[in-house]
């Protein structure tokens, strides 16, 4: 007998991994953009952006328009804290025109600002907060941004997009109510803070869905282009507001909170500390405000009469003021020769308006520096190797806001 010797076929070991389409609509993403993910299982191998689903050209269209008309665009960039993108414009545009504001005008903003920015991070971390299966703190902390907004309403009218501010100040003095509701705001805030992080903070799931998971170093942070609550998570004390500062912000005393690892949990916590320290420039804004007295106390805009609209009654009394009306209306104020670039502390980072005038009636080029564009180029690197289900807490982490995001 012969020895017969059986092949069996070779079995395939090849691993296949799957490819999943995580937006432009879908829920988890947190506004309209693109993550096409390559997964093995539940882990994340690599993970491709595409941005530019709500791409609406602002820059260019800002290139045709006056200056004082394009506060409603820097609006539509990062919503969750539009007063900031506005007061960022005018002083911008103040740069170029060489506009020196009353000091009353620069506390009021710095409390508009300081007021926006607990609004954006409060959203952020309750999100994120939401995304690692905890409801309560985002309805409780909402209830907060809703007074904030009530804030908003009372100083300009509006409360989302608010096109707060014009080139030289406000378009009206705060009301007593605002103030009211100003102190309302700082009376009960601080406890809800408190009460929001003890909710998070030491809890064991929160604290295992977001250490160690999204990190980056301050290396690679700032190769990047990081800043913001991002880069100092990561351990970098960088912020424009201590570094460049602007609208008077020298005159006041705040601690830059930084990180260790730029994890999830990092950025959570950084955001919770600059809340608090939003809160104090706050206080520190509105005494030295009614600390102005006689005509001071009714300052709210420079003496910009090329930009900055009349008194409705000058207007029909006045020659001089309905020129100037006219004038602004129709855009017909040339602007001066020049370039400038300023900067302004953001709610995710530096915010910066690069403007070109060639003495016009308009820009003639304008660039948004806009952080979330460039946090957006590192979710790669933050998400390999994680679980789908930590891709989507290190989304939203970053703050990663479309609007801004695609310009």
């Amino acid at each position: 007998m012969h020895d017969r010797h059986i092949k069996l076929p070779e079995r395939s070991i090849e691993k296949t991994t799957t490819t999943l389409n995580l937006g432009p609509t879908h829920p988890a993403t947190h506004g309209v953009f693109q993550n096409i993910l390559e997964l093995d299982g539940e882990r994340v191998v690599s993970s491709e952006q595409t941005v530019g689903y709500i791409h609406r050209a602002f820059e260019k269209i800002a290139e045709r328009r006056p200056l004082y008309q394009i506060t409603p665009l820097t609006d539509r960039m990062n919503y969750c804290s539009s007063p900031i993108n506005n007061m960022g414009w005018h002083i911008t545009c103040e740069k170029l025109l060489q506009i020196k504001l009353p000091k009353r005008v620069d506390y009021l903003r710095i409390i508009i600002m300081e007021l926006a920015r607990i609004s954006d991070h409060l959203i952020c971390n309750s999100i994120v907060g939401v995304d690692t299966g905890a409801f309560t703190g985002f309805l409780y902390v909402m209830q907060y941004r809703e007074l904030i907004y009530e804030i908003y309403e009372e100083v300009c009218g509006s409360r989302l997009t608010t096109n707060i501010g014009r080139i030289g100040g406000f378009e009206r003095n705060f009301t007593d109510t605002a103030f009211r509701k100003l102190e309302k705001f700082l009376d009960e805030y601080p406890r809800v803070l408190a009460e929001f992080e003890n909710l998070f903070t030491r809890n064991r799931i929160f604290m295992e869905r977001t250490m160690g998971i999204g990190g980056i170093s301050a290396e690679r942070a700032l190769n990047y282009g990081f800043t913001g609550p991002n880069l100092r998570a990561a351990g970098v004390d960088y912020d424009v507001r201590a570094h460049s500062p602007y609208s008077s912000y020298e005159d006041f005393e705040f601690n830059i909170p930084v990180g260790n690892t730029g994890d999830n949990y990092d950025r959570f916590l950084v955001r919770n500390e600059e809340m608090r320290q939003s809160l104090s420039l706050i206080r520190q804004a509105y005494q030295k405000v009614q600390e102005f007295k006689g005509t001071e106390a009714d300052v709210f805009h420079a003496d910009t009469p090329e930009y900055y609209l009349p008194e409705k009654q000058d207007v029909y009394t006045k020659m001089e003021a309905l020129i100037y009306h006219f004038k602004i209306v129709m855009g017909e104020t040339d602007i001066p020769k020049g370039e400038v670039y300023q900067a302004v502390e953001g709610g995710n980072g530096e915010l910066g308006f690069y403007l070109i005038s060639d003495g016009g009636r308009s820009p003639y080029r304008l660039r948004f520096r806009r952080p979330c564009f460039i946090y957006y180029q590192a979710y790669d690197e933050l998400v390999k190797g994680s679980m789908l289900s930590d891709a989507i807490v290190t989304l939203s982490s970053l703050n990663l806001i479309a609007g801004e995001m695609d310009g």
